[in-house]
């Protein structure tokens, strides 16, 4: 044999270990994992997918709200009707696939990656519960983006949340800089430092909490969302096969998993606890258009913007009880209307019945 065909015999024997070490291990995609769950929760474990754009869905149905589509979903089944999770921390990693988060509940790959948000969550958790000025937190530290309502207004009005701020609490006493095995990590550099000022946030939000702790026994849902681009940074400037990546990925893996049953601990087991992990959130392919016959007649007065009325989830509901009530009360005068028509004074009314026809003489 000669030395051509036997270094193309290796190569084939090379490519195909390749193909076999990828069939064998499986090639990881982004993920949807749930880290806590209570047990009227039921996540099952599979391989189904999920669509990024359904996630606010998901979460609104974990916490017992109705959506406006149905999910059909087999990962999650009804659970109880009057039991719901107090909370339901959702944290949303950038930069990474896959987490190696070895103690969580299932884990399903996540299709269309596309940006969310949890505003329609956070505005039905506001209305259905604003007078016990429940928690909603939503936080992204790398765009110093913050939202907060109800009792978050005072419990994390301290929370640093600019990226000066943060480094700030970094060089400060209880930071996780004492704790954290940095490795390859310094702490001069500005991606490094963007990574580290998230773990630092994700430990002040469970030390508030712990100080904190009558939030979770209110009868009120609470809601978190956080965004983290730490990972995504360091690829950027690294590269995935850097020490300092892998020694990222190691770091916040840990600190999730300890986030998550902090969490799940201080909610008396009753709060859920999801991670997505995406490479990168893909655009969404939207085709905008103008009709050439539109209208310019403002459809909302008090609105210079030509905005329609804001539809209310409630407007079915409200819409069936008034239509239902006036059939009944229609219904009702006309047979009250038929009675009084057909009736014989002399015989059926009380009135014409107790009367004396006779004036008595004394």
């Amino acid at each position: 044999m000669s030395l051509t065909n036997w270094r193309r015999m290796e190569a084939a024997f090379a490519v195909a270990l390749v193909l076999c070490s990828l069939v064998t291990t499986g090639v990881h995609g982004d993920s949807l994992t749930i880290l806590q769950a209570p047990e009227f929760v039921s996540f099952q474990k599979g391989d189904w997918p999920v669509s990024g754009e359904k996630i606010p869905d998901l979460v609104a149905l974990t916490m017992g709200f109705s959506v406006q589509e149905d999910l059909s979903w087999p990962g999650l089944q009804a659970g109880p009707l009057f039991q719901r999770p107090r909370a339901n921390v959702l944290v949303v990693v950038r930069g990474v696939d896959n987490l190696a988060l070895p103690q969580s509940v299932a884990s399903y790959p996540l299709e269309n990656p596309v940006p969310f948000t949890l505003d329609n969550v956070a505005e039905t958790v506001h209305s259905l519960f604003a007078e016990d000025t429940p928690v909603v937190l939503q936080l992204a530290p790398s765009e110093e983006r913050l939202y907060m309502l109800g009792k978050a207004n005072a419990v994390f009005e301290d929370l640093p949340v600019t990226l000066q701020q943060i480094r700030a609490r970094l060089s400060q006493d209880g930071s996780v800089l004492a704790s954290l095995p940095l490795n390859s990590l310094s702490r001069n550099a500005e991606a490094d430092l963007l990574f580290l000022s998230e773990v630092q946030v994700l430990h002040d939000i469970t030390a508030l909490l712990q100080r904190h702790r009558h939030l979770a026994k209110d009868h009120s849902p609470d809601l978190y969302s956080l965004e983290l681009s730490g990972l995504e940074e360091l690829s950027r400037l690294y590269g995935q096969d850097s020490p300092q990546y892998r020694d990222a990925t190691a770091i916040l893996a840990s600190v999730l998993q300890k986030f998550g049953a902090d969490v799940y601990g201080l909610y008396g087991n009753s709060a859920v606890v999801e991670v997505v992990t995406v490479k990168t959130f893909e655009a969404p392919l939207t085709r905008k258009s103008r009709s050439i016959l539109e209208s310019k007649q403002i459809s909302n007065p008090g609105s210079p913007y030509n905005l329609a009325y804001k539809y209310n989830f409630q407007y079915a509901v409200i819409f069936n009880i008034v239509l239902w009530l006036m059939i009944a009360l229609a219904l009702a005068v006309i047979v009250i209307a038929y009675n009084l028509w057909n009736m014989d004074p002399g015989y059926d009314s009380i009135i014409y019945r107790m009367t004396n026809q006779k004036i008595r003489m004394d």
